[in-house]
Formats: structure tokens, sequence, C-alpha cells
């Protein structure tokens, strides 16, 4: 099974960059479509992006198409989530999963191992 570590959470103000990243190991990372989800206070987690094992092929929520990337390097075992133009409702628990297979997919149950997760909190 694989080890997932997420890193590069942190406090930006509104129209601000984090790039997170997600480590993997223990496994060999080219098996595994990643997803990138997060949680804020109260709410139910959601999808926010997710890649297929070979990286040819993304997907993104609405509500974060066309500010987030998300992109891997096998050889490095690492997913990256690029967040750029942050606003204050991108502030939660953001959350690195792999799934085995080559597709990607957008529900967290789809989803058989989960990172500890990175806060990002965005100031308006």
């Amino acid at each position: 099974q694989v080890q997932l570590v997420e890193s590069g959470g942190g406090l930006v103000q509104a129209g601000g960059s984090l790039r997170l990243s997600c480590a993997a190991s223990g496994d060999t990372f080219s098996r595994y479509s990643m997803g990138w989800f997060r949680q804020a206070p109260g709410k139910e987690r959601e999808f926010v992006a997710a890649i297929s094992w070979g990286g040819g092929s993304t997907r993104y929520s609405d509500s974060v198409k066309g500010r987030f990337t998300v992109s891997r390097d096998n050889a490095k075992n690492t997913v990256w989530l690029q967040m750029n133009n942050l606003k204050p409702e991108d502030t939660a628990v953001y959350y690195c999963a792999a799934r085995v297979g080559w597709v990607e997919a957008a529900t967290a149950p789809q989803y058989d191992y989960w990172g500890q997760g990175t806060q990002v909190t965005v100031s308006s």
C-alpha cells in the first residue's frame, strides 16, 4: 500500500498563491491515479482536482477550474497542486488521495489511501 504526506500549506492573502506537495512512498507510484480534496470546518469533504496515473488526464471542480493546476512526476513519487488567485472560500484542510487504477476520479469513496492533510488559510 502507499503512504501519502502532504506539505506546503499555510496562510496567504487573497489573490496569492500556494503550491501543495504530496509525497508518496511504499508502493509503485505510477499504479495510482491521484486526487486532491478539501474540507472546511462544518462542511463535507469536497473534490478539488485529480490526475491520471501518467498525468495525461486531469479533472477539476468548477470552483477551482482556471485557478488550480494538478501535476505529477512519477520519477519523484510526487503530485502537486498549484493554487493561484486564492480566495477566502478556498480555506480548508487539503488532502491528497490515491486510488489504484489508471483513470482519475472525482468522488472520495473511489480513493483507497489518504494523507493526513495540510491546512490552507486565505485571509481577505
